[in-house]
């Protein structure tokens, strides 16, 4: 079976998702790029190829254009300006908004009818005009949403309590950007309440130092692209593995109307099914306060 793979900007973060597949044991077989840089993005898939020979997994990788969507099990939106140094998420939503209708249309034009995962930002809002322009059902788009942030939630966790990252039971939700925030309430390790591990003036901390981690980065690099390459990789195993998954992805909300982040079931239909999260009262109005924040965003264009 053919689980072809196609990542729309080669740039930083679509090359670090390719490199990332080529390292860990996927369902990938296929892999094509496309970038309007065709010069540098053969490059690309010369050196990829490259790797073959100590890579876990067999891949055709290859350079292609919109026709390689056809029969593509799944479209990876990486293109798209990037966030600078003093930008918000949200500063890039009208350049990338018209660069997304062209790549949109190119794509479904080929007879595309698999699954779009959405990495460019501002995520939510860009995810929800993948899923405008396509005319896909909800389920076959998703973005990456907060999945990255989630990572960044577990591993200073870890970092501050000693124990394994993966063994966190800790999510950010809401929009990918400045309103998400982590619901304490629902957190846990080994069903102990993440009360017992830490304080309120250290959860706060935690939750301000995942909410300023890409600024920081950008600050001292330029760009983030190694944490979403890896949580790309991960959602795309859960599709075409069938995983059924738990991740924090970005996914359709049918009362708002929007793309926002709580846990959800990813499987290879996409996203089966949002978890319903109970918040508390604060949680609540901060999860308000996020779908505010995607809807103005949205009406603004």
């Amino acid at each position: 079976m053919k689980n072809k793979v196609i990542i729309i900007g080669c740039g930083n973060v679509g090359m670090s998702y390719a490199y990332a597949i080529l390292n860990q044991k996927t369902y990938v077989n296929e892999l094509v790029l496309i970038d309007i840089n065709i010069k540098k993005t053969e490059g690309e898939v010369m050196d990829l190829n490259h790797c073959l020979a100590y890579s876990p997994s067999k891949i055709n990788i290859k350079l292609g254009d919109y026709s390689d969507c056809k029969d593509a099990k799944i479209v990876v939106i990486a293109a798209g300006a990037n966030q600078n140094v003093g930008e918000t998420r949200m500063d890039l939503i009208h350049k990338n908004s018209v660069i997304f209708k062209s790549i949109v249309d190119s794509v479904m034009n080929s007879g595309f009818n698999g699954i779009f995962l959405v990495a460019t930002n501002p995520l939510d809002v860009m995810t929800y005009l993948t899923y405008k322009y396509s005319n896909l059902p909800h389920n076959q788009v998703l973005g990456t949403g907060t999945t990255l942030d989630t990572a960044r939630l577990r591993y200073i966790i870890s970092e501050k309590v000693g124990i394994g990252p993966k063994d966190i039971q800790a999510y950010v939700v809401g929009e990918h950007g400045d309103s998400e925030f982590v619901p304490w309430s629902n957190a846990n390790i080994a069903l102990k309440s993440m009360n017992y591990y830490l304080s309120e003036e250290e959860k706060l901390k935690i939750e301000n130092d995942v909410r300023n981690s890409a600024y920081e980065i950008i600050n001292r690099k330029g760009a983030t692209y190694y944490g979403i390459g890896m949580c790309l990789v991960r959602i795309t195993n859960a599709i075409l593995g069938d995983e059924n998954v738990i991740l924090s992805v970005s996914a359709y909300d049918k009362e708002n109307d929007i793309y926002i982040s709580t846990p959800a079931i990813v499987n290879s239909t996409g996203v089966k099914e949002k978890i319903f999260v109970p918040f508390n009262n604060e949680e609540t109005e901060k999860i308000k306060n996020s779908i505010k924040v995607i809807k103005e965003a949205i009406d603004s264009l």
